[in-house]
């Protein structure tokens, strides 16, 4: 159809029966232009037929959505609709189309029609009614003021269409157009269509506009009002006082905010304990009661985040496959039988009972044994995520236990947000230097550990933020210390603790190049043919560079060459570099220690004792030398005094049985004697070496040297007797590193050699003595 057929449609000329096509949340008013989307199948036929044919539809409004009242039942439809031209049609690829269509003229439905899939119905057109008079004109010079008002307060309005309607002579068309422009609802729009006098319609249109114009002409002012004093801290205050403005002078009710929906739907799907639940309904209703710029707001959306972030019934599967979980923990770290077999126990009670609740391990020994990464591998053996929290320096108990909310910036403690962190109820939980923990004003954390650490108590741990219990039996606790003697007894008590003590040279020499080479090799961008470290440069580097339980000064010094090696590489001095023992110097410097048994031990008065430190076992020299004097006793080396009294007890020993060991009585009367431990800047203490001290004294007093290579520990008593000592492991380790051959031992501590890597029993000589005279027999030379 042409423009200028489309001028010469009147109601006469139209077609008594019409495709019924209804609409929704849209009215078309005559001469209007509107866009439509045709989704349904039977509309998209009405819409094909229309275009075959004259293109001329009735649109009609349904009382309701498509979702309320499937299918286009008649009933839902109002009486009076408005036939329309498709004036343009496009189909989609979906078979859906989308139609612009103008309107024609107002028609009343007189019957339905069947025979087709979609609605017909026979309509009766009508024209504007009513006479134009002064108070017509009136009306329509009123309407157009006030929409005019209306398009310079809605950004939304073109301009221009204001233009148009003071222009306008037809009253009915100016009464359709600014009915199709303002803001109003489609039942007031679908009210205006239906009344055929123009006068009347006119009315109800100008209280349309009058209540429109009110309402934006109050949005002004409240925008006027509040930002003279707004900064960007108060927009937000503003708009929703704006909001809230707009809804009292409408009448409306603000109903439950998204947000809070929000919230219902997640504590709905989190399936939350009862206690929970209780905690966060109770929660949200406080919310919904509050208004979103109070303070008290923020703290409690905070706090229902944290409650349904909270993984409350998500778990990870274990894996319960013995074999690979072995494999896993082999792969990853080498030696370490101790704990492997534990976390290997552990699975296959697990597999035979699936609700054990989960070990409380602790890894202790020196730095640099593994400690942590062992625990990273745990959690890969199980298939469960790792969390670990450093707890060195932590000295308020709020950081285990959260802080109560009345705290402005209130948090729950760490272990709350390691679970929340790991997403499942039953991660491997590390806490990291658990002796390194203090105390101060603000309390105990080592106290707040003892219900975490606790696998009778920590089913109903109870955070300070949350308030409510949370299920901790399922976590796989592993602690890690350097020393246990920093830790309360209590707490201690509470946990099963594995030693991991250090490595002998051969296990740092395969775990050199199984692992810590590869590493550095990868770190530096090194290929495999690149660089390469011959068995004698490892071992130079064990024994001449580093002297430690662990293996961080180790890879620390292996990085060293790897850098030299990057640095030759990248010059183009080299392609390859196979770092051999001579060549060690050349990227590391000279060597830092050197042996210096023999050469220290082959003059009377110098004995080889063995001590236990924090980072191992360590050997220690002591020398003994007597002066002209009147029977004093001096000792130096910064010794404790335990360690003081066992110089004392060994001389009185030596005194009281001076002629069995060979001694004049008299030596004492006329001779001062000295006792010194060398490293002087390192504070000494312990009982351990009363043993070493009295063979010193005695190698002192009769001239005789100490047997090459030996070394002893035990505490002496004044009767003579040897009695036993701790830390036998570490100090073994430590004699094997200083090449000892011959070990002095009290017998009681036979039964700690078990433990004992094989490799170092086969290399050292163990002699196990309870009597003083038996060390004195072993110890000197003949």
């Amino acid at each position: 159809m042409t423009q200028q057929q489309l001028m010469e449609v009147t109601t006469e000329n139209l077609p008594e029966t019409l495709p019924i096509l209804p609409l929704f949340d849209a009215t078309l008013f005559p001469k209007m232009a509107l866009p439509l989307y045709v989704m349904q199948g039977e509309s998209v036929q009405l819409v094909d037929e229309a275009m075959s044919k004259d293109r001329i539809i009735g649109l009609v409004v349904s009382r309701t959505t498509p979702s309320d009242a499937p299918g286009n039942t008649r009933d839902n439809l109002y009486p009076v609709g408005t036939s329309a031209l498709i004036l343009k049609m496009a189909k989609a690829e979906d078979d859906k189309a989308q139609l612009m269509v103008q309107g024609l003229s107002r028609f009343r439905i007189k019957e339905y029609v069947e025979g087709k899939p979609y609605l017909q119905a026979k309509v009766e057109h009508f024209k504007d009614a009513g006479e134009r008079d002064v108070e017509t004109r009136a009306m329509m010079s009123n309407i157009a003021g006030l929409f005019t008002r209306i398009v310079e307060l809605s950004p939304g309005l073109p301009k221009e269409i204001s233009g148009m309607a003071n222009s306008m002579e037809d009253p009915g068309i100016l009464a359709d157009m600014v009915s199709s422009a303002i803001n109003s609802s489609v039942e007031e729009k679908q009210k205006i269509l239906e009344i055929e006098d123009v006068n009347e319609r006119l009315k109800e249109v100008h209280q349309l506009v009058n209540y429109q114009l009110e309402i934006l002409e109050l949005g002004n002012k409240i925008q006027v009002q509040v930002k003279g004093d707004m900064d960007k801290q108060q927009r937000e205050y503003y708009l929703r006082q704006q909001l809230k403005a707009i809804r009292e002078e409408l009448g409306e009710k603000d109903d439950t905010s998204v947000e809070i929906e929000e919230y219902r739907a997640k504590i709905e799907e989190k399936n939350l304990p009862e206690e929970a639940r209780k905690e966060a309904d109770r929660e949200l209703d406080r919310l919904s009661r509050m208004h979103p710029s109070s303070s008290e707001y923020t703290v409690s959306s905070t706090y229902l985040d944290w409650l349904t972030a909270i993984p409350w019934h998500e778990s990870t599967k274990d894996n319960l496959n013995i074999k690979k979980a072995r494999k896993v923990l082999d792969d990853d770290h080498y030696g370490l039988e101790k704990p492997k077999k534990r976390i290997i126990e552990y699975l296959a009670v697990r597999k035979l009972n699936p609700d054990s609740k989960g070990p409380i391990l602790c890894f202790a020994g020196p730095p640099g044994t593994g400690k942590t990464s062992l625990g990273r591998s745990v959690a890969r053996a199980l298939g469960r995520k790792f969390i670990r929290i450093s707890l060195g320096g932590v000295r308020d108990e709020a950081e285990i236990r959260g802080h109560r909310r009345t705290y402005v910036g209130a948090l729950p403690g760490r272990i709350i947000q390691g679970i929340r962190r790991a997403e499942s109820n039953n991660p491997v939980f590390m806490l990291d230097e658990i002796d390194k923990v203090g105390s101060d004003f603000r309390g105990d954390p080592s106290s707040a550990l003892l219900e975490v650490l606790d696998p009778e108590q920590n089913f109903s741990f109870s955070d300070h933020y949350l308030d409510v219990q949370f299920d901790l039996s399922k976590v796989m606790f592993i602690t890690t210390a350097n020393i246990l003697d920093t830790i309360p007894p209590a707490l201690r008590d509470r946990m099963e603790v594995l030693q991991l003590l250090g490595y002998t040279e051969d296990e740092k020499i395969r775990i050199a190049n199984r692992y810590l080479i590869p590493r550095q090799r990868k770190e530096h961008g090194l290929k495999a043919d690149q660089i390469s470290f011959t068995k004698g440069t490892v071992k130079r580097i064990i024994s001449v560079y580093t002297r430690e339980a662990g293996l961080r000064n180790l890879e620390r010094e292996i990085a060293a060459i790897c850098r030299g090696v990057a640095t030759k590489i990248a010059e183009g001095e080299a392609t390859s570099v196979s770092v051999k023992a001579v060549n060690v110097p050349a990227y590391i410097g000279p060597e830092r220690f050197t042996s210096e048994v023999v050469e220290r031990t082959s003059v009377p008065g110098v004995a080889i004792g063995l001590a236990w430190t924090q980072t191992g076992g360590e050997i220690l020299f002591i020398e003994a030398t007597a002066m002209k004097g009147k029977k004093g006793l001096t000792l130096t080396g910064q010794l404790g005094d335990v360690m003081k009294e066992s110089a004392s007890a060994a001389l009185s020993f030596i005194r009281s049985n001076a002629e069995s060991v060979g001694i004049d009585e008299d030596f004492f009367d006329k001779h001062d004697i000295h006792i010194h431990v060398p490293a002087g800047a390192i504070p000494k203490d312990g009982p351990s070496a009363g043993v070493t001290m009295l063979t010193a004294l005695t190698s002192l007093l009769t001239e005789k040297t100490i047997i090459k290579n030996l070394a002893m520990t035990g505490e002496i008593t004044l009767r003579g007797q040897v009695l036993p000592v701790g830390g036998i492991k570490e100090k073994m380790l430590a004699a094997h590193r200083a090449g000892i051959k011959t070990v002095i031992l009290p017998k009681r501590n036979k039964k700690d050699t078990e433990e004992i890597p094989k490799k170092v029993q086969k290399d050292i000589r163990f002699h196990f003595v309870d009597k003083m005279q038996d060390v004195l027999k072993l110890a000197l030379e003949k």
